[in-house]
């Protein structure tokens, strides 16, 4: 998983609120467990529409209640592999943004005026660590789990949380072998 420190560059607008995992990513993709492959069939159906344009932009910027829906992890790996880096939006569905975080994909929510504001500024900056949003000369913050804030800064996704505690593993496997209780703490 990428580190994400800074996202900074055009802005997507979706102004839509209410947007379904099933449109972000339609049932009929879902047939790969690989988390590459999918971004050609974001909003696959709304693609066919005419006038459809969304340009493949690190942030997106879309409506409340966004990812909500079945708990399809395909979502975000859709979201990610079609060029998003963040979606700012009022809200999300709980399952949606912990799937996001775990890929790598940030998810931001600010109030409402914000993202409309956001919506017509055409660029705007997410800085993860100073945990703002910067756009047409503003500074909007936004608040994030200290632990999912520690797991996008160093790019560690599951896997990458276990192995770094590789060390405090082997000495919990090490002492478990040794005749007695255990003693070590982790």
């Amino acid at each position: 998983m990428e580190a994400i420190t800074r996202i900074q560059g055009a802005v997507s607008v979706l102004d839509r609120s209410d947007v379904d995992t099933d449109q972000i990513i339609p049932k009929q993709f879902l047939k790969r467990v690989e988390r590459t492959g999918f971004g050609e069939f974001l909003f696959y159906d709304w693609a066919k529409e005419p006038g459809w344009d969304l340009p493949s932009n690190p942030v997106l910027v879309t409506g409340a209640n966004f990812g909500c829906g079945s708990s399809r992890e395909h979502a975000p790996w859709a979201l990610e592999d079609y060029g998003f880096r963040a979606v700012i939006a009022p809200s999300f569905a709980d399952i949606f943004y912990s799937n996001c975080t775990k890929v790598g994909l940030l998810p931001v929510v600010l109030p409402e005026e914000d993202v409309r504001a956001l919506m017509s500024a055409g660029e705007a900056e997410v800085d993860l660590d100073a945990q703002v949003v910067r756009f047409d000369g503003r500074e909007v913050a936004f608040e994030i789990d200290a632990e999912i804030k520690h797991r996008l800064l160093n790019g560690l996704d599951d896997i990458g949380v276990t192995l770094s505690n590789a060390g405090a593993i082997d000495d919990y496997e090490r002492e478990r072998e040794r005749p007695g209780p255990v003693t070590t703490a982790l």
